[in-house]
């Protein structure tokens, strides 16, 4: 190792100097850098791991004097270039390299962007914060930004500068709070960390960027700088056509999906993107989903947490590849006729310490007061929605998918807890808001503003609110007072539904509000009627282990199930191994039970599911009305001695069909419905069909008119009901 020489001036008294060794300097490039003096220009460095370093000037390198033991280095003259590249000798392998000296560069972010992102309105912060690459004076390099307001003095580490805090200290923008430094000639792919010592306390943390769009594979969990994109996008006409996409009337039919335990190889190991897209796509195509829907996708430290612990909300996960194989995946389903849509999570955050929880040494993206910050159920804390800068990170990230990755709607997590600020709290837990009430005000303001922004910058796209409590307007326009989402999740349907499908046959006529309850309500919103992951998981066994009876009325009643789920106004979503009914309960760490397949019972169920989702797609009557009461009308709901409803459904052209379903084990021959039309009749679906595994009682033929009158219709038909199962019927010829 070469000694380290040098000479310098008394600097006892420069306070610069003195914080920048302590590291501690706010403004480094007060100190570093090039400035002028009196004989001309005088750069400084600071490299402690260098034995040497020489400056290129006009004549060519210049040794530069080493001033102080730790590493300062200085030269004074004329002739510097600029930007100056540094030559410098490793002081313990030898190794020369050459690099452009960061404190060359002047800042690049503009004063407008920082003031709309402490207004709460930079939609694409994204652009700004985090690492970007960039060309800065003809020199390519990583532009690093992010917001630690209550930081004395942030710094980028990584493996480029041996993680050391000293060596890269970053410049803070005034009163902004958002650190920058240009780091020049940084490869893609460079790990890469933020390494902040607060102002009040010294102490120092290490984290990952709130903003960084790749991260590495769990438990790792550094940051890596981006590549540029280069993906060409073959999407076009899908994203042409979903500018005009009539989504109120159109069928919407979602298949959700975990992309980690659908399928995986025999060794355990995940299927990629690519994977994924040759795999997945062809069986949503052949299986007639309209969508498919993905458990987060942002990246996540367990594996555990499906994803609804989020760390990095711009970055996708690693465990399934790069952005972009992402990319690739979406454009496939794309260009196969698939939407795309994407759970995201703007209701809490983990409190692992490499991430945004106190971020800065301080409370920052959350509340302080544990009262209005901290999540007792799920451990984690809650975003401060009333912090600007909170509200363009989260603003950003939801317009970051959407336009980087062409994603075509977002489910958002748990909207109850953001709306209550006494979600899951006991009395003196809480704080009231200004007005004395449990409405959380910032929370409804950031909510109105994200489907404001998603409506009016994306058209076709979609939000739908994970939202389980009675308050109003949630799928109504942000202008006549309501939330703004396209669509909310209709969990009393699904609780009442699954509770009286749990019930034995012979005590259903019991429950049978539970059936036609929802017919009360089900206007007030746009619901999506959901069979979702929560309700096959944690003790609540699967959907066709929660049937009761024998294995034969356990399919038969799924087969009812699903048939209901799909004749019901609303549109659909179903959890992946719904469609063939997964045996046992979803588990995170295993592929679906595909082997079930081998069997009729299991092949039956994925036959109706096929059958029903097209039958769904292509006929209006089942969709065009589905948020209007237009669309639907009772036959009869009183039939609760023999648990049978009966109902129709209308297309906005008048053609329609009706559903029939029994809900007991009993078949019923000569069992009279009214109709609304005096026309001969035909079964168009019968969920007790041999194809899918049934008894195959049913109503071949046509059926005809009985010229009496039922149940305030002016005509009847007399039907074969087939025990535990649902039929549809439609006028013949059309």
């Amino acid at each position: 190792m070469k000694s380290l020489p040098f000479s310098s001036p008394d600097f006892a008294g420069n306070t610069a100097q003195s914080l920048l060794l302590a590291a501690r300097l706010h403004n480094p490039g007060s100190f570093l850098g090039m400035h002028t003096t009196p004989n001309g220009k005088r750069v400084r460095v600071f490299q402690p791991h260098m034995a040497q370093v020489w400056l290129h000037t006009l004549p060519g390198f210049q040794l530069m004097r080493r001033t102080h033991p730790d590493g300062i280095f200085e030269w004074e003259g004329e002739g510097i270039m600029h930007p100056y590249l540094l030559r410098m000798e490793n002081a313990e392998t030898g190794v020369i390299e050459e690099r452009h000296d960061p404190y060359a560069f002047p800042r690049q972010i503009s004063g407008h962007d920082l003031y709309l992102f402490n207004e709460g309105r930079l939609l694409q912060a994204y652009r700004m914060l985090g690492a970007q690459r960039i060309k800065n004076h003809g020199v390519t390099g990583i532009r690093f930004a992010v917001w630690a307001p209550n930081a004395e003095r942030v710094s980028v580490v990584g493996d480029f500068n041996r993680w050391d805090g000293r060596i890269h200290p970053m410049t803070a923008h005034d009163h902004s709070g958002v650190w920058e430094l240009f780091v020049p000639d940084l490869p893609d792919g460079t790990l890469y960390k933020y390494e902040i010592r607060n102002r009040a306390s010294g102490e120092i943390l290490l984290k990952t960027d709130p903003y960084a769009t790749v991260c590495e594979l769990r438990p790792n969990t550094a940051a890596l700088t981006p590549a540029e994109h280069k993906y060409s996008w073959q999407d076009g006409d899908w994203m042409t056509q979903r500018k005009h996409w009539d989504w109120l009337h159109a069928p919407v039919n979602i298949y959700e999906l975990h992309a980690g335990s659908w399928k995986r190889h025999p060794d355990g190991r995940f299927y990629s993107y690519q994977e994924l897209a040759d795999h997945l796509i062809p069986y949503l195509q052949d299986m007639g989903f309209t969508h498919v829907e993905l458990l987060p996708l942002s990246e996540h430290p367990l594996d555990e947490s499906w994803g609804y612990q989020t760390t990095g909300y711009f970055a996708v996960t690693s465990r399934y590849g790069s952005p972009e194989a992402f990319m690739h995946f979406v454009d496939r389903c794309h260009q196969a006729g698939i939407g795309v849509i994407l759970d995201w999570v703007p209701a809490h955050f983990p409190q692992d310490s490499f991430s945004l929880a106190r971020f800065d040494g301080t409370a920052l993206y959350e509340h302080a007061d544990p009262r209005l910050g901290y999540h007792h159920d799920w451990g984690t804390y809650i975003f401060n929605y009333g912090r600007n800068e909170v509200k363009s990170f989260l603003l950003s990230s939801a317009h970051f998918w959407l336009s980087v990755f062409h994603i075509d709607g977002l489910r958002v997590d748990a909207v109850a807890s953001m709306l209550y600020l006494d979600y899951s709290r006991k009395e003196g837990e809480w704080l009231p808001n200004r007005h004395g009430g449990r409405e959380n005000l910032e929370a409804i303001d950031f909510l109105r503003a994200l489907n404001t922004m998603v409506h009016g910058e994306f058209s076709g796209a979609l939000t739908f609110a994970e939202e389980s409590t009675s308050w109003p307007a949630v799928s109504r326009p942000v202008y006549l007072g309501g939330l703004g989402f396209s669509m909310k999740w209709n969990m009393g349907w699904m609780n009442d539904t699954l509770r009286y499908m749990q019930h034995d046959p012979v005590h259903r006529q019991f429950h049978h509000n539970e059936l036609t309850f929802h017919q009360l309500y089900a206007y007030t919103e746009n619901f999506v009627l959901p069979l979702s992951h929560d309700e096959v998981v944690h003790g609540k066994k699967s959907l066709l282990d929660k049937m009761p009876g024998d294995a034969w009325q356990k399919f038969a009643n799924l087969r009812l199930l699903l048939t209901y789920q799909l004749t019901c106004p609303g549109k659909k979503i179903n959890f992946m191994g719904n469609e063939f009914g997964q045996g046992r309960e979803w588990r995170v760490g295993h592929e679906l039970d595909w082997y079930l397949l081998a069997h009729d019972q299991h092949r039956g169920i994925q036959a109706l599911m096929r059958d029903l989702n097209r039958l769904y797609l292509n006929t209006p009557a089942l969709h065009e009305l589905d948020f209007f009461p237009e669309g639907f009308a009772w036959i009869d709901c009183n039939d609760v001695e023999q648990s049978v409803i009966s109902y129709q459904r209308r297309a906005r052209d008048g053609s329609h069909v009706l559903v029939i379903l029994n809900f007991t084990p009993v078949p019923r021959t000569g069992y009279r419905v009214g109709v609304p039309e005096s026309r001969t009749y035909r079964e168009i679906f019968n969920s007790d069909s041999a194809y899918y595994d049934g008894s195959n009682i049913g109503n071949p033929g046509n059926i005809h008119l009985t010229g009496q009158p039922w149940s305030g219709w002016q005509d009847s038909v007399l039907i074969t009901l087939p025990p535990l199962a649902g039929i549809i019927l439609k006028t013949a010829g059309d």
